[in-house]
């Protein structure tokens, strides 16, 4: 059995790409936590792997020609474990096109708008005290992020997946579907349901779901370890 891949994650939507694309392409691998709450991903050491400082991390023993390799960025690692495994990356140049642009898609709108939306509904009610300014992005991210979900809706109306057949395009995207805490509602969305549904029910997602899930904890609260996980993580403490 070849060496296990070394992840350096936290349960969120990006870390949960990678488990769950570890899980489906059948891959050994070990979690090191990064308490990203706590500011671990600022310590000298992390950052020799992401000079960005943001976790998922994989550390591969066995890269190209062998030699260890590191990777950070989601979407890079997603690319590099389907290309390492012949998995879920299509068979031929048109197809692995196809699924570049909705991954592409994904790490340059769906994540990023999405994760502005989770900051305006969740976190920065404790920290803003100007509701006029807090209302403004709440509306600006969630109106994208519903934006954002039509184009799922629209790509799914004739097609089970993405990009043809389940792919790390699917896979990118999938975590960060999640409606409630976006503002959003799936009865306007009935093909994404039913895509969210399709692959929700892969045992494979399930268990890369499952990693990490009792360490997760409401940062939008007011206790006292929920405003020091604020300052840490949008504060920039240790830059």
């Amino acid at each position: 059995m070849s060496a296990p891949i070394e992840l350096w994650f936290w349960p969120t939507p990006n870390g949960h790409k990678i488990t769950i694309a570890l899980e489906e392409m059948g891959l050994p691998y070990t979690v090191r936590y990064l308490n990203i709450g706590g500011g671990e991903q600022f310590t000298p050491e992390f950052q020799r792997l992401n000079p960005n400082g943001r976790m998922p991390v994989i550390t591969d023993p066995q890269g190209p020609d062998g030699q260890p390799i590191n990777i950070f960025e989601s979407g890079a690692i997603l690319q590099y474990l389907a290309r390492k495994t012949g998995q879920f990356y299509g068979a031929d140049e048109r197809s692995r096109i196809e699924i570049d642009q909705w991954l592409f898609w994904q790490m340059a709108g769906l994540g990023p708008m999405a994760g502005q939306t989770h900051h305006f509904r969740q976190y920065a009610p404790a920290m803003i005290q100007d509701q006029r300014q807090l209302a403004y992005g709440v509306n600006r991210y969630t109106n994208e992020t519903h934006r954002l979900y039509g184009v799922l809706e629209r790509r799914l109306q004739d097609r089970d997946y993405l990009a043809g057949d389940y792919s790390i395009a699917d896979m990118a995207c999938w975590p960060w579907i999640l409606p409630r805490l976006q503002g959003q509602s799936f009865e306007a969305f009935p093909h994404l349901k039913a895509w969210y549904e399709r692959i929700a029910a892969r045992p494979a997602v399930q268990k890369g779901k499952a990693v990490g899930a009792d360490l997760r904890r409401d940062l939008g609260s007011g206790d006292k370890d929920a405003e020091t996980a604020r300052s840490i993580l949008f504060g920039q403490r240790g830059r």
